[in-house]
This record gives structure tokens, C-alpha cells and sequence, in this order.
């Protein structure tokens, strides 16, 4: 049994499908399968049920699974930190983000963590969905992930940060412009601009909406927040959106930005395998974020 045996399991189990675990792993489909019969050769068990269309665990495979995967997530940091030992670095700190997010949450801590450690590298790597950003963090290729908080996710540790409540970005010469507050029944005749089907935050305002029996036209689908409030000040629907950090407000501009009373807000914050196990440098760029304005 090799770490490589276990490491190609796990990337079974949690994908559940050989083929994207190749992918994944840079190798073929072939060694990724005789990397998992060795496995259950040495443990004289099956580990993985051979579906039509994919593989899933079986019984004594999701008992290694999840001795296997807390195991190698520790390893897997223990081994970069020696790495950057050895080559003499100063450590890095790899986040998982949306397209907005470092704009929007990070641009104070990202000074000062450059301040405090000039040595120690930043790197982002820009996701299209909060379970992706999630997946990055299972797969070791990220240490921390900014997403929209959901439902429980095996392996992943979720910590709120900021609850953020909805707002209705429109242009200053439309007809709810006027409305210092808004209701959710005023939002349903609104030209929807929103985001992919993927996204949390999209899948959490629909079940709002619904929840109001509204469900207004979608007229432009956007990948991210900027972009969304971009073209409804150009006049192609409306937005409703967070009330991110740093936004615009400039009293005269092109947009108005209306808060929405009765939708429960939207929380956002930090993910990672295990928070107690990550690098310091780690846990001290978090708490900058969250510290931050």
C-alpha cells in the first residue's frame, strides 16, 4: 500500500467517476485502476462499486475513505511545509476564490499580510462556484477557500464570516429607483440578470424568491457580481445582489443600490479541510480578512 494508492482511492471516491480522476491526477485511466486493485488485493476487500456509470464505495471502501482522506490532508501539509523548509521559502498560502472575492474581501488583508511577511507568496487560483472552490480545498491544490456558506460537505470544515443582506442594483432612471427599501413582491417584474445554475448564492436567492411564489424572467446570465451590476447599469435588467464590501456608492452615479427587506441574508466565509492544521501564516491571512473593514 502506497500513499499514491491511497491518494488515487480517495480522488475515486470523491469523484466518483476513474476517468475525471485521471484527469485530475495527470495519469491514465488504466494506472489510476491498478492503483485501486492493488489496494483491494492487499486488504482482500472491494473498495469500489463498479457502476454504469462511475464507481462508488462500498461498505469497508468509505471506512478507508474516511481514515484515508483526514490522514492524507495532514500529511499532504506537513510535506509542503518541509518542502519550503528545505528550499529555504517562506511558505505559501493558497486560496480558492470567486472572481469578485479578492476585490471585495481582501485587498486590506492582502497589504497587510505583505507588510508582516514579505517572504511568504499568495496565491489565488480563481474558481467558478463556491463547490468547486471546495473541491480545490478536498484536493489539496488549495489551502483555504472564500465561499458561500451551504450545507454540511464531509472532509470540508466551513467558518461563517459576514452575513450580507440583498440589494436590488438598478439604473437611476428606472421606476424602482425611487424606493428607499424594497419588498420582495416588488421584485416580480424585474428583468433578471443571474448567475450560473452552479452558484450557491444564485441556487439560495431562487429558493428565497420562491419561497415568495416569485420567480421572475432571467434576460442575461452573468459569471460573477461586478459583472451583473455592469449591466444593469447599462440597462439590461436588474440585479440583486450582495451588499459586498467596497461597493460603489457615489450619490449621483448611473446605479442605485436598494436594500430588500424580507430575504434572509446571504453568509459567506471561510472553508478548509481542517482549520486546527493549517500553516500559521494561513490561519493569520484568515483572520485578516475577517478583521478587515
Amino acid at each position: 500500500m502506497t500513499l499514491d494508492d491511497l491518494r488515487t482511492f480517495v480522488a475515486a471516491c470523491r469523484h466518483g467517476n476513474l476517468t475525471l480522476v485521471a484527469r485530475e491526477l495527470g495519469r491514465t485511466q488504466s494506472a489510476v485502476s491498478q492503483h485501486i486493485k492493488r489496494l483491494e488485493q492487499e486488504l482482500g476487500l472491494d473498495l469500489l462499486e463498479r457502476l454504469p456509470r462511475g464507481v462508488a464505495p462500498t461498505e469497508a471502501g468509505r471506512i478507508l475513505f474516511g481514515a484515508a482522506s483526514d490522514g492524507l490532508a495532514g500529511l499532504d501539509l506537513a510535506l509542503r511545509r518541509l518542502r519550503d523548509l528545505r528550499q529555504g521559502h517562506g511558505g505559501a498560502v493558497r486560496v480558492a476564490t470567486g472572481a469578485t472575492t479578492v476585490r471585495h474581501f481582501m485587498t486590506a488583508a492582502i497589504v497587510e499580510f505583505r507588510r508582516r511577511h514579505p517572504t511568504t507568496s499568495l496565491e489565488f487560483q480563481t474558481e467558478s462556484s463556491s463547490r468547486t472552490c471546495m473541491e480545490a480545498v478536498a484536493a489539496g491544490r488549495a489551502d483555504l477557500a472564500w465561499i458561500t456558506i451551504g450545507e454540511p460537505v464531509r472532509g470540508i470544515e466551513q467558518r461563517p464570516v459576514a452575513k450580507l443582506r440583498w440589494m436590488l442594483a438598478v439604473r437611476r432612471d428606472d421606476p424602482l429607483a425611487g424606493h428607499d427599501a424594497l419588498e420582495p413582491d416588488d421584485l416580480a417584474g424585474i428583468h433578471h440578470i443571474r448567475l450560473p445554475e452552479t452558484s450557491t448564492s444564485r441556487l439560495r436567492l431562487d429558493a428565497h424568491l420562491a419561497a415568495h411564489d416569485i420567480h421572475p424572467p432571467a434576460t442575461t446570465g452573468v459569471a460573477d457580481w461586478d459583472t451583473a451590476m455592469l449591466l444593469a447599469e447599462l440597462g439590461l435588467g436588474h440585479a440583486v445582489v450582495p451588499d459586498l464590501p467596497n461597493l460603489s456608492r457615489a450619490p449621483e452615479g448611473p446605479l442605485r443600490l436598494i436594500p430588500i427587506s424580507g430575504l434572509p441574508p446571504l453568509t459567506v466565509g471561510w472553508a478548509a479541510r481542517q482549520w486546527d492544521a493549517l500553516a500559521p501564516a494561513a490561519l493569520e491571512f484568515a483572520g485578516f480578512v475577517e478583521s478587515s473593514p
